[in-house]
C-alpha cells in the first residue's frame, strides 16, 4: 500500500525550498508542488513509510515557522489519490456529502478517514484552489454510508479544529452531480 505525506506552507518560497529537500531526504515521488490560495504552497509526496516518513521531517526541518500543517498516511485508500488528481470514475451516483475544511491538509485526511469508514466513492478532494485557503471533500453512496463516512470525517475535522461544516443531501439532484463532475 501506498504511503502519502504533506506538508502545507504559509510561505511559497520555503515550500519550493523544502519540496527539494523533501526528494533529496528520502526515495520519494513529488505527487505535487504547488501554490494555493491564500498565497500558501503544498508539498505532496508518495513511497514507502520509511522514506516518506524521512521526507516530511526534512521538509517540516527545513520549512520551519512557515509550516502551517502536515500530515504521512500510511497505507492510504487509493480513492484518495484518484479524487485529488481528479481522476474518479463513479460507478453510481446515491446520496452526496460534502465536508469541508479550513486547511488542505486535514481534508487529506478527512477524505482518508471518511473512505475508510464506509462503503463510499470520492468525487473529488479540492485543495484549496481558488477557495480561499480552504479544501472540500465530496462523496458518494447510499444515505447510511454516507453519513457513517461524513460522521468520520467529522470528527477528524472536530478533533483538529479546521472544520467549517459538513452535510449530507439524501437524494440530490442529477443537475448538481453533473456541474461538480
Amino acid at each position: 500500500m501506498l504511503t502519502i505525506g504533506m506538508i502545507e506552507f504559509n510561505s511559497i518560497a520555503k515550500g519550493i525550498e523544502a519540496s527539494d529537500i523533501m526528494m533529496k531526504a528520502g526515495e520519494v515521488e513529488l505527487m505535487r508542488a504547488n501554490t494555493i490560495c491564500p498565497g500558501k504552497f503544498i508539498a505532496m509526496v508518495s513511497g514507502d513509510i520509511a522514506a516518506v516518513e524521512s521526507s516530511v521531517k526534512a521538509g517540516v526541518e527545513a520549512g520551519e515557522e512557515t509550516v502551517v500543517n502536515e500530515l504521512v498516511i500510511s497505507r492510504v485508500h487509493p480513492e484518495v489519490i484518484r479524487a485529488i488528481s481528479g481522476t474518479t470514475e463513479l460507478d453510481e451516483l446515491g446520496a452526496l456529502g460534502v465536508l469541508e475544511y479550513y486547511d488542505v491538509t486535514t481534508a487529506v485526511n478527512g477524505a482518508d478517514a471518511a473512505v475508510k469508514a464506509a462503503n463510499v466513492q470520492l468525487i473529488e478532494v479540492r485543495l484549496g484552489f481558488a477557495i480561499g485557503g480552504k479544501s472540500f471533500v465530496t462523496l458518494t453512496g447510499d444515505v447510511g454510508a454516507v453519513n457513517e463516512a461524513v460522521k468520520a470525517g467529522n470528527d477528524l475535522g472536530k478533533e483538529m479544529g479546521i472544520l467549517v461544516y459538513s452535510t449530507v443531501i439524501p437524494s440530490p439532484r442529477k443537475e448538481l452531480y453533473e456541474k461538480l463532475l
